[in-house]
């Protein structure tokens, strides 16, 4: 089995603190990182390689140059190819755009098995590009998947059971197909001290929009929008002692 992971690099939400906000923490220059999910992806692609006898784990991802360095935590985990795409071109665009990319990668990879992604990034937290890539590529789409229940590489076909709100439901799918994962899928390993050595010499391929046969025009771009903090308020905060129907009484005194 050929085996793609989805990776993203995004900031470093654990960062966050009063001196620094999450329009800062979006900034350029800011610490960045694998998505979490996708760290859970990368596991969960690997051990699909070692338990059913998966030829290749490529981690892929789009982004800027910097990405690179989300990569080769991929490779330091264990996936033996690494590609970024990243164009000027696509910067600003929207996930539909991202997707298009994403999905020209993949069909320039060539045949592929099982392409597992993250649930969301952190980042945006719109769940969108896997459904889109999924779409753009005519595969089968199980979402929020929480286990993997039989793997049968010979009959083309895998039993998966999602993480919904009401309980578990098994699905059963045929190869080639997208699935993303939930953090109940299996603890992502860590990286080995060799495993992060030879990331960091490792070869990654980088692949432009001209390399993909897309024409950045073509791209619609993102919705632009400023955002701002709101403005910081002094308030007052009064406890009201007495039983309830006692606060009831006092707060209606106090009322304009």
């Amino acid at each position: 089995m050929n085996i793609i992971a989805l990776v993203k690099q995004t900031p470093d939400t654990a960062k966050l603190s009063r001196t620094l906000n999450g329009l800062q923490l979006m900034a350029d220059g800011q610490p960045r990182i694998v998505n979490p999910w996708d760290e859970y992806a990368l596991e969960i692609a690997l051990q699909l390689k070692e338990k059913h006898g998966g030829k290749k784990v490529t981690a892929l991802s789009l982004g800027r140059p910097e990405a690179v360095d989300a990569l080769r935590t991929g490779l330091a985990m264990g996936a033996d190819e690494a590609i970024l795409v990243s164009d000027p071109g696509l910067a600003g665009t929207d996930t539909l755009g991202t997707a298009r990319a994403l999905a020209a990668a993949i069909k320039k990879i060539g045949a592929v098995d099982i392409i597992v992604a993250g649930r969301s990034a952190i980042d945006g937290n719109n769940a969108a590009v896997p459904a889109q890539v999924a779409a753009l590529l005519g595969l089968p789409l199980v979402s929020y998947v929480a286990a993997l229940k039989t793997v049968d590489a010979a009959g083309r076909s895998m039993t998966l059971a999602r993480a919904l709100e009401s309980g578990r439901e098994t699905v059963t799918a045929r190869l080639p197909v997208v699935i993303t994962v939930v953090k109940e899928i299996a603890e992502p390993r860590y990286p080995s001290f060799m495993g992060i050595r030879k990331a960091a010499k490792a070869p990654v391929t980088t692949w432009s929009l001209k390399d993909l046969g897309i024409d950045p025009a073509s791209l619609v771009p993102q919705m632009s929008w400023e955002a701002s903090l709101p403005e910081l308020r002094e308030v007052q905060c009064e406890f009201i002692p007495g039983t309830p129907a006692e606060q009831a009484r006092r707060a209606g005194d106090k009322a304009p």
